[in-house]
Formats: C-alpha cells, structure tokens, sequence
C-alpha cells in the first residue's frame, strides 16, 4: 500500500512539473511575441520618420500627443477617486447581501462593455443632452466610465489581501475606521492600486471607439493662446480635441487625404507605444519605491 501511494505521490509529482513546464513555455512564448510586436511597431514608425512630424502642422502629431495626455490626465482625475473609494466600500463597508451581490455584478458587466458601447452612451448623455458640441472633457467622462471598473476592482483586491494585523492594530490604537482607511490601509494597498490606475491609463492612451463621439476627431489650438474660456486654448477641457489613436484611425481609413498618411500613422503609433510604456515604467518605479519604504516602516 506504501509502494501504491509512493508511485502515486512521484506520478503526480511528474504531471505538476510538466504542466510548470507548460504553463512556463507558454508565458515564455507571449512575453517574447510582446517584445517583438512592440520592436516591429517602434521600428517600423521610426522607419517612415520625417522632422515635421514633431510639429503642430499638418504632417505633425504634437497636438494629438498633448490631447491624448490631456484627456488621460483629466479621465484619471475622475475615475481614481471615484474608483478608490468604490474598492474601499467594497472592501471596507459593504455586507454580503443582495445589495452586494448586484454591485459586483454590475462591475463586471460594466468592464465587459465595449467601448463603443460607451462612446454611444457618451455621446447621448454628455453631447445631445447637454446641447454641447464634441469636446475633451465628455471623452474623458466616457474614458472614466470604462476605467472605473479596473481601479474599483483592483482597490478591493488589495485592501482585502492584506493582513488582518494591519487592521487591527491601527484600531487598537484607538483610530477610527475612516482614519485605519486613510492612514494604514490605503497607503499600504497602494503599490496594488497603481496597477489598476497604469491599466487604466493604457486603456486611456490607446481608446478610439469611445472617443470618436465625444472628444472628436478634430483639433484647433493656438499655443500663444492661454485664455482657457477660449476655444482654442490647449487647456481649455471644452474644446474638441483629436487624441493619437483617433489620429492613426483616420489616417488609416481616409488616408488618401495626405499623401504621407502611412509614415505619418506608423509614426504616431511608434509615439503611442512609447508613451504607454514610460508610463507604465515609471507608475511601477513609483510603486516599487512605495512597497519598499512600506516594507521598512514595518
């Protein structure tokens, strides 16, 4: 009976090695297809480079560069406040119950909408209801729609994989709830947070669908201009505003209004890929550096 177990135990042993091996070869395989798409991208954009592409003229996508930060920026200053205290809630206040149960299914019927779905929605609510025309910042409320899902999601993940000591001990001390939340729990849950917010800002860089009814595809600015009640203020959130995806889109199915749309597309996407990348980049130095000095405070 011992030798019957021994065999067993050494087969399942076996059969746990090669499904690592599996599952490594396959992580392996689409880590390495990721590096040389994004190399074929950035090289094959850079191939077609001319100087007047880094420029606010014609050929040039500066003013899209700056409308795809712009409106990131503005998407992610509504949907992280909103998406972290929906994730405390979540983690924090809510009860197992019906209620419950309806929030966490209409997160992840929201994460599952497509974007176009959103774009529609946006268009209808933040354009025709509200008499406005196509502007930067009805973009960034449609971007902020389909962010939130992944900063509630990943804010709820985190504060509730972390230690119940952390908890406990800040309640020992005498702080209030609102005061463990804002103080222990949220700091150290936030290398976690981050990642939602860099997923959600890639999902911001690179939109187009909901985009294309709400922000617009055309792009006015005057760079001496900075009255932001003006219509052709860079900073002016109410003025339509074309970002790089929308730019590369157009160039690829109207093409054949610019003679260089092709270089001009393959640069702008060689920019879009490098900037999602520092981006991401830089968030985890941030959240590495934030998961360091939590580790040493402990």
């Amino acid at each position: 009976m011992n030798k019957q177990n021994e065999s067993l135990y050494k087969h399942a042993r076996a059969a746990d090695r090669a499904m690592t091996g599996v599952f490594g070869a396959v992580g392996l395989f689409m880590v390495a297809f990721l590096i040389l798409l994004t190399g074929y991208i950035i090289i094959n954009g850079f191939r077609g480079f001319m100087p007047e592409m880094l420029s606010t003229g014609q050929n040039g996508i500066l003013n899209q560069l700056f409308n795809t930060v712009y409106l990131v920026v503005l998407s992610l200053l509504i949907s992280v406040p909103l998406g972290i205290g929906a994730g405390v809630y979540l983690a924090e206040y809510s009860r197992p119950g019906k209620l419950l149960d309806f929030l966490e299914i209409s997160i992840e019927s929201l994460s599952s909408l497509p974007s176009i779905v959103i774009g529609l929605f946006g268009y209808l609510v933040f354009i025709l209801m509200t008499g406005m025309k196509w502007n930067l910042f009805a973009g960034a409320l449609a971007v902020s729609i389909l962010s939130l899902p992944l900063i509630t999601t990943e804010t709820n993940s985190a504060i509730r994989s972390l230690p119940p000591e952390y908890k406990e001990g800040s309640l020992a001390t005498g702080a209030t709830l609102a005061q463990t939340i804002r103080h222990v729990l949220i700091p150290a849950a936030m290398p976690q947070i981050l990642t939602g917010v860099i997923m959600a800002a890639g999902r911001g860089f690179g939109e187009a669908a909901a985009l294309l009814y709400t922000s617009g595809q055309s792009t006015v600015i005057n760079w001496s201009n900075w009255n932001i009640t003006s219509p052709t203020c860079p900073l002016n959130p109410f003025r339509a505003g074309e970002t790089l995806s929308l730019h590369i889109w157009v160039l690829r199915t109207e093409g054949s209004l610019n003679a260089n749309s092709e270089a001009i597309a393959g640069f702008a996407s060689a920019v879009l890929v490098i900037l999602t990348l520092c981006v991401s980049v830089i968030t985890r130095r941030l959240s590495d550096s934030i998961r360091n000095r939590n580790q040493k405070g402990k």
